[in-house]
């Protein structure tokens, strides 16, 4: 079983996600008792996408965060390094304009620098071996003056910790055995959920990374947080700053 610790291997989280693809968004509704519904609508209106603009949503997955950016009007380039993914996402939004489907490493982006006006990430963060790495190649293929926003699990409030936990722990896994092909993918969440750090963590994270005015905010008590950045208007380019 794959797990959710610095050593995992690219290769196998990828054939992971190949694995439950096809029952991907059936899952995490019923997994999430409907919240993933809201996740994404927060995450939509914290991008604030408009019409012309250029967005990159990394970890895309079947493209369901993809097409609730498309619908402004903005082109969104939805990439995943789970090819299973992109193959059924790009049925799952056959008719959903704006839509780019590509295969892509989070750690080694195909992009050119200061492409995107927007970039965002849901839940994938978590799944890439080297985060940090990630973060730097979000900020490298952000337009100077564009915008970061990160959709992740994140440390619940105190009060309901204990309790969450212990869902994730107990219950998660029956649900999971009843409604995935692949129980393991949902151990692995359970643990990469465990060892992922806090918010105060993942912000400092971005600032780290370049990213200014660096802001979270909690949903589902903390459950999932929603961090924001903007690269500096000043910012030099990947090439000068080598």
């Amino acid at each position: 079983m794959t797990k959710a610790d610095l050593t995992k291997r690219p290769e196998q989280v990828s054939a992971m996600f190949d694995q439950v693809a096809a029952g991907y968004d059936r899952t995490n509704t019923v997994l999430s008792v409907g919240n993933a519904l809201l996740w994404r609508v927060a995450t939509t209106r914290a991008v604030a996408p408009r019409p012309g603009e250029q967005i990159l949503d990394l970890a895309a997955g079947t493209g369901t965060s993809s097409a609730s950016l498309a619908k402004s009007g903005a082109h969104v380039v939805a990439a995943d390094f789970s090819p299973g993914m992109i193959e059924v996402g790009r049925d799952q939004q056959a008719g959903v304009p704006n839509i780019e489907f590509v295969v892509a490493d989070g750690m080694n982006l195909q992009f050119a620098d200061d492409t995107f006006d927007a970039v965002t990430i849901s839940f994938g963060l978590r799944n890439i071996v080297e985060p940090r790495t990630a973060l730097a190649e979000l900020y490298r293929v952000t337009k100077p003056g564009g915008r970061i926003v990160i959709c992740e699990f994140s440390t619940p409030l105190k009060p309901i910790r204990s309790s969450y936990y212990w869902y994730l722990k107990h219950v998660m896994p029956t649900l999971a055995k009843a409604v995935s092909s692949n129980v393991d993918a949902y151990d692995y969440l359970f643990e990469s959920i465990e060892s992922w750090p806090d918010q105060k963590t993942l912000a400092s994270w971005l600032r780290d990374a370049g990213f200014a005015d660096v802001r979270y905010r909690d949903l589902s008590a903390g459950i999932v947080a929603l961090h924001k950045g903007v690269k500096p208007l000043g910012a030099a380019d990947s090439s000068e700053e080598k």
